[in-house]
């Protein structure tokens, strides 16, 4: 026990630690605790009181609130390096000579300070918050924004997996943002037939499984639509392929979500009022292409002719 305590005396004096060092360390993560959770209780109080605002006050709040408690760890490792008298005069040491060290953590900052700018980039100009259904990229996964920091963004995908991407790929990044504005949905449900399929049947037969649908909403009046106006639902002959065409059918939902789940359960149900009709699927066309063996292969420099 007592070699125990001297090794940590030894420890606390090659430091240059002493009791009253070791009051003011737990004296400073403490005031860096309290101060954090006081800016929280702030920040918390007044997003309650703008809840009405709703996304928009939530992404705010997310990121500050990280952004505090990213800064008050920084401050706190930064007050005990500089009470501690060993770490204080090797920081001063190092920075006494700041021309190369300065350009090596500049340069290691510089991917670190790229995303905290477009963080704040992010948070100031909207182009999506927390709670939106986005898609980042144009292959990129569909999800729920879950959290805004400094340095990454959080997106929760329809797998219950939890997408990190870095704010500065964000910023430069195309997104999809399926709640900014109108969270209506109108999802394009495609089926290939073959050319000789009865098309006016096709069409019916679609109508009539997406007017029964429980997600299906009525259209609402959209300038940029290709829907009918006179027809509940609309099915048009969107593309012509080489023994194949293409049938469109545009049904809205309230959201991305409802969309996505009717889109699946309308594949099944019009997949079985096809073949139950006769209705004939577009196969896909294969070429074989062979050469001609008895034409004579002519033979190129330094090959002998066959």
């Amino acid at each position: 026990m007592e070699q125990g305590s001297s090794k940590i005396g030894q420890l606390m004096h090659g430091l240059g630690m002493d009791l009253l060092l070791v009051l003011k360390i737990v004296a400073i993560l403490f005031a860096a605790w309290f101060v954090e959770r006081l800016i929280h209780l702030a920040l918390r109080r007044g997003y309650a009181k703008a809840k009405a605002q709703g996304r928009e006050e939530m992404t705010r709040y997310r990121f500050f609130r990280n952004a505090v408690r990213t800064l008050m760890v920084i401050l706190a490792l930064i007050a005990i390096v500089y009470v501690i008298p060993s770490l204080r005069s090797l920081a001063f040491t190092l920075f006494a000579g700041a021309g190369i060290l300065a350009v090596v953590i500049g340069f290691a900052a510089q991917k670190a300070l790229s995303d905290i700018i477009s963080g704040v980039f992010i948070v100031a100009f909207k182009p999506f918050r927390v709670g939106d259904l986005i898609q980042a990229g144009e292959v990129g996964v569909f999800g729920q924004v879950e959290d805004i920091n400094l340095r990454h963004t959080t997106i929760l995908t329809f797998e219950n997996r939890r997408l990190v991407i870095p704010n500065s790929i964000l910023s430069e990044d195309r997104i999809v943002n399926s709640s900014i504005r109108d969270e209506r949905t109108c999802e394009f449900i495609e089926f290939d037939l073959a050319l000789h399929a009865d098309i006016n049947l096709a069409m019916a037969l679609m109508q009539h499984r997406a007017l029964l649908h429980p997600s299906r909403i009525v259209s609402p009046d959209v300038a940029t639509s290709m829907e009918n106006p006179e027809e509940p639902i609309t099915v048009r002959l969107v593309k012509i392929h080489e023994g194949a065409i293409t049938l469109r059918m545009y049904v809205w939902a309230k959201d991305p979500v409802d969309a996505r789940r009717m889109h699946y359960d309308l594949n099944q149900a019009v997949l079985e009022d096809f073949l139950e009709q006769g209705i004939p699927f577009a196969l896909p066309i294969r070429r074989s292409l062979q050469g001609d063996s008895t034409r004579p292969v002519v033979p190129t420099h330094g090959q002998a002719a066959q």
